[in-house]
């Protein structure tokens, strides 16, 4: 898969999690609160957007991946945490700023858009490397 598609993949599969993200923050907020929910969320929709980038973004190709699914999924939330923290910073950063019933989603929203570039280039080059040919 070229460059531009894997890319347009990965943006469509994180919009299908920018999706779970909401769902399962505005499910948990009533008892986490919206900064709690906002934990719980990302990692409902790192999980999946994970599996799916797994599958569809990253998946092609001969050689396998390397390491196994739960050591991949262990090292793509790890790696995450770097968009995690400019995604958090920029939700948090909306709640405080904005006073209006859907500031929770526009701070997803922002969020997502702000941890994009670092979590693309963390899952393409240090998560779904593939293992090396042998011959």
């Amino acid at each position: 898969m070229t460059l531009p598609r894997q890319f347009l993949t990965f943006c469509a599969i994180g919009t299908l999690g920018f999706l779970v993200d909401l769902a399962v923050l505005y499910a948990l907020a009533p008892l986490l609160g919206w900064m709690g929910g906002r934990v719980a969320s990302f990692l409902a929709a790192a999980t999946l957007t994970w599996w799916f980038n797994r599958r569809f973004t990253f998946g092609a190709g001969a050689a396998p991946h390397k390491g196994s699914a739960a050591s991949q999924l262990a090292r793509y939330l790890l790696l995450m945490l770097g968009g995690a923290a400019v995604n958090y910073g920029a939700y948090a950063a909306t709640l405080l700023m904005v006073e209006h019933p859907h500031a929770p989603a526009l701070g997803v929203a922002i969020g997502s858009i702000a941890g994009l570039g670092i979590n693309f280039l963390s899952a393409r080059f240090l998560v779904f490397r593939r293992a090396a040919k042998r011959p």
